[in-house]
């Protein structure tokens, strides 16, 4: 066969892999198990060696795979990595979020660019990979629950330090049009809970109102959203350049004339340096402890202030040299590097070792948006990074 012929029935098995991965409902928190039984069937069809790394529900999976080198050459291992999970759909579609619909040069569905056509091009181009005269180890990563804190991944990447896998070349194929990105902030997620004492609204102090509590408690996180401001860096790299904080909810209360005894804060924030991240926390912590909880407890001892975590992904750090962003480099002829407001899970690999690139195909512009669609043209790109790494990956030294 051809080259050109081998490149279109690769790329005609991407969309038809990628159909099949929109069908699959893997919302974050859901379970995601066939998706991933479907992708371990075609990769261990190929001869991959597989492992499953599992939630506590047992019904959401990450998977690592490994085609493995011919003949070893000690060149650094390549792990293709990507979430499983999408982000809810609202019912504003003018397609089905979860049947692929091909409209001109775009492929529309829930995940098409975010990002199960990097998973797509990914399996499609294994069995090239498979047939290959490899010299290094081709791994492919796919977790679960990136969008709600990058749940799955740390799981993952423990098992990786048990089985000794702490070094190679990691590319997160998040959307970024196949631009090289080498950084990006981190993003903790909180829900503060508070609970006090219910009462009549005509006696306000035989009671707690756990909603006043949590006011008072936004306003802290306003205030020290101004610090964080302050405590910016002139070396910064990123827009806006300081870390950023932001209230996503405010939850309590069941009447006008009822003292709340619950409530609840969702809140994030998105540091450039973990130290400003540990500065927030720290200053909350103990404006609780020092007046929030004290003035709660004189009236009802068994008030409470709680913090949960919900997610911290460390940020992704921009370092001199990267073996990573130098081999898509060398591959795509491009040598820019940007950022990112947006988390990934490149951050994560980088703390266990790992060299990590996010670079992808499609545009974080669709992501998360109603009538979510990638552009052909960036499937065949993606493909041509592929083609590159196996080149990169069978080549003579």
């Amino acid at each position: 066969m051809s080259t050109e012929n081998n490149n279109k029935v690769i790329y005609e098995n991407s969309i038809k892999i990628l159909s099949d991965l929109i069908s699959y409902k893997t919302v974050s928190g859901e379970n995601n198990s066939q998706l991933i039984d479907y992708c371990d069937q075609i990769l261990k069809k190929l001869g991959a060696t597989s492992f499953k790394t599992f939630a506590d529900d047992k019904k959401r999976v990450n998977l690592f795979a490994t085609l493995k080198a011919k003949e070893q050459n000690n060149k650094l291992p390549i792990i293709l990595s990507g979430h499983t999970d999408v982000v809810p759909v609202s019912k504003d579609w003018s397609t089905d979020p979860f049947k692929a619909e091909i409209k001109g040069d775009k492929l529309y569905g829930r995940g098409s660019c975010d990002m199960k056509g990097f998973i797509a091009c990914a399996l499609a181009y294994a069995p090239t990979f498979s047939s290959s005269n490899l010299n290094r180890d081709i791994h492919f990563s796919f977790t679960f629950d990136e969008e709600t804190a990058c749940l799955g991944a740390p799981l993952l990447i423990k098992e990786l330090k048990k089985r000794k896998i702490v070094n190679g070349i990691c590319i997160i194929g998040e959307p970024t049009n196949m631009k090289i990105i080498d950084a990006h902030k981190g993003c903790y997620e909180y829900t503060t809970y508070f609970e006090g004492l219910a009462g009549h609204s005509s006696t306000p102090h035989k009671g707690v109102s756990a909603v006043e509590y949590a006011a008072r408690y936004v306003n802290k996180l306003i205030e020290l959203r101004q610090k964080l401001k302050e405590r910016v860096s002139k070396e910064s790299i990123f827009d806006p350049p300081y870390s950023t904080l932001q209230i996503g909810g405010i939850f309590g209360g069941i009447a006008h004339n009822v003292i709340a005894d619950k409530c609840y804060v969702n809140w994030e924030t998105r540091p450039v340096v973990k130290e400003d991240g540990i500065f927030l926390n720290n200053e909350l912590d103990k404006y609780v402890n020092e007046n929030l909880l004290p003035e709660m407890k004189k009236v009802f001892p068994n008030s409470s202030i709680n913090k949960k975590t919900i997610g911290e992904v460390i940020g992704f750090e921009r370092v001199k040299k990267s073996d990573a962003c130098e081999f898509v480099s060398s591959i795509t002829g491009d040598n820019s590097r940007e950022v990112v407001s947006f988390g990934t899970e490149a951050g994560l690999f980088q703390e266990a070792g790992i060299s990590a690139v996010v670079c992808g195909p499609g545009s974080v512009e669709q992501a998360h948006k109603v009538d979510e669609f990638i552009k052909l043209d960036e499937l065949k790109k993606c493909l041509k990074l592929l083609e590159g790494i196996k080149n990169k990956s069978t080549e003579i030294d």
